[in-house]
């Protein structure tokens, strides 16, 4: 996510909820999307560990995001980390070339640029660097981890010259174009933090190479199954002018709207109630001090630092800090995180399917291609409120997000004895169920801890997630086996989600997850 002034967030989020007033009731997936989406699916075998390469520009939540996302290292299949540019930041050519943003607000903004608000591209390794300090104790508490070495041979440059370049190819758009043609067919989730225009590059070389071969249409399908786009606020017109149109079958996630929660604006979406986990207080216990040398990087409000390459990031600043009324070490903002939030499998299954719901938000397929989904069109229940919150899908899982966050900071000085670890979670029947209507349905779950916590048990119903209207009642809900009874209204191939929640009694509580999807024979 992009935006350097408070006052820009505010103004472009507000005039785009505006255009949204006439807000649409909550989409259901329909059953041709579902089979297309089904089919890729299959077809590729999702692997435990998600194959996913990041692109940034380098916002100052660029950086707070790529710092968390290195304590998560160990549940991705890292296959690229690339500088790119956005409307927001870029580098220049070098030669003084002015440059006016195709973003009619950007343009408006700025004006002729010779570059803006570029933070160079050190920035990945000095934080590798600091990982690699921790690094010895991480491994200690969960296996997988990537060696410093080998994160720094993932970092490649891609198109940074400018906002949405893409003629240029680069070692960035190499190393992507490479991935997408390997042999292994599994998904790779490109993970947008900036622009567009590195992977516009790959897609537009590996077209040159095949569009006047034999293997095209080969190359053109395998390509577009195994790339899947997780696009934080669209900052370049790449995906608008060239992806969409020359691929339209690559899936693509757009966040333009849950991701604000997890952002600068995040005081006026976050229920009061979670608003704690992130306060100052907070991360001045939990992240910034005492935790090691990689989360004292983390950039918060008033913290007395500033990027100095980037004149609008003034949050540092205890003067602007209080003007915008913050407290000292409040968050700023992590926009991009969502994207990777999405792929870490706490047990939700939402990797499976956007609008199953969890870490990373909640998606539907958009009206005009079921390939490319989003979530301005999507709404949950907020029980704080009693509305329908177009943010909710992403906040209501704050709380336990920060102390997942909270763990794995403490992983980087504690050892396993005196750290958390999440519970393990599991079902003692299948994932997913047929049932008919007025049957009664047993549900299963059972659960360990590898601390011996005592274990806290909560069986709920993701209404939105599912296909049907109807709230079920659910019998012994704190308990690890639960009844529930099939409405007699319920249609065929309508479906409800049950989610098993397990907290543990450690400290920061931990919480994971199984999902039970109960479809209506």
């Amino acid at each position: 996510m992009k935006r350097g002034l408070l006052q820009q967030c505010y103004f472009q989020r507000y005039t785009y909820l505006f255009s949204l007033i006439f807000f649409i009731p909550i989409f259901k997936v329909n059953a041709q999307q579902n089979v297309v989406f089904d089919k890729v699916i299959n077809e590729n075998n999702i692997q435990q560990k998600p194959r996913t390469i990041v692109t940034t520009d380098g916002e100052i939540d660029d950086i707070d995001s790529f710092i968390r996302f290195l304590l998560y290292a160990n549940e991705f299949k890292i296959e690229g980390l690339v500088y790119s540019s956005s409307q927001w930041h870029y580098s220049g050519d070098g030669k003084g070339t002015l440059f006016t943003s195709e973003m009619p607000e950007t343009a408006t903004r700025y004006g002729e640029k010779t570059n803006l608000r570029w933070v160079g591209t050190t920035w990945i390794q000095e934080l590798i660097d600091k990982y690699a300090i921790v690094y010895p104790n991480l491994i200690k508490h969960a296996d997988g981890y990537p060696s410093p070495e080998y994160l720094h041979s993932l970092i490649r440059i891609g198109n940074i010259s400018f906002e949405g370049e893409m003629e240029k190819i680069t070692e960035g758009s190499d190393l992507i174009k490479n991935v997408l043609l390997d042999a292994d067919s599994n998904p790779v989730f490109l993970q947008v933090w900036g622009g567009n225009n590195t992977i516009a590059r790959a897609l537009k070389s590996i077209e040159e190479e095949y569009q006047n071969t034999p293997s095209w249409q080969k190359v053109y399908k395998a390509v577009s199954q195994k790339a899947i786009i997780y696009n934080i606020l669209d900052q370049d017109a790449t995906y608008k002018k060239y992806i969409g149109k020359n691929w339209p079958e690559i899936r693509v996630y757009n966040n333009l709207a849950q991701f604000w929660s997890f952002a600068y604006s995040w005081p006026s979406d976050v229920p009061d109630i979670y608003k704690p986990y992130l306060g100052g207080n907070w991360f001045a216990k939990n992240i910034l001090f005492n935790h090691g040398p990689l989360l004292a990087e983390y950039y918060t409000w008033g913290d007395g630092r500033q990027l100095v390459e980037d004149n609008e990031h003034t949050h540092g600043n205890p003067e602007n800090q209080e003007k915008e009324g913050r407290k000292k070490y409040d968050f700023i903002s992590e926009g991009d995180s969502p994207s990777y939030l999405y792929l870490i499998n706490v047990g939700l299954r939402s990797i499976e399917n956007p609008s199953y719901g969890g870490w990373g938000g909640r998606m539907v397929p958009s009206s005009d291609n079921p390939y490319r989904w989003t979530d301005t069109n999507v709404a949950d229940y907020n029980p704080y409120t009693n509305k329908l919150d177009r943010t909710y899908p992403q906040t209501r899982w704050i709380d336990v997000i920060q102390n997942d966050f909270a763990a794995r900071a403490d992983w980087c000085v504690l050892s396993y004895e005196e750290a958390n670890h999440p519970p393990v979670v599991t079902l003692a029947h299948e994932a997913d169920l047929i049932v008919k209507p007025e049957t009664q349905v047993t549900l299963k779950g059972k659960a360990i801890d590898p601390d011996g916590d005592t274990l806290i048990y909560k069986w709920w119903q993701y209404v939105e997630a599912g296909t049907s209207p109807h709230q079920l009642e659910i019998e012994d809900s704190n308990s690890p086996q639960a009844t529930v009874t099939i409405p007699s209204m319920s249609l065929p191939k309508e479906t409800y989600h049950l989610i098993f929640e397990v907290k543990d009694s450690g400290k920061p509580q931990l919480t994971r997850y199984q999902r039970v999807i109960l479809t209506v024979n």
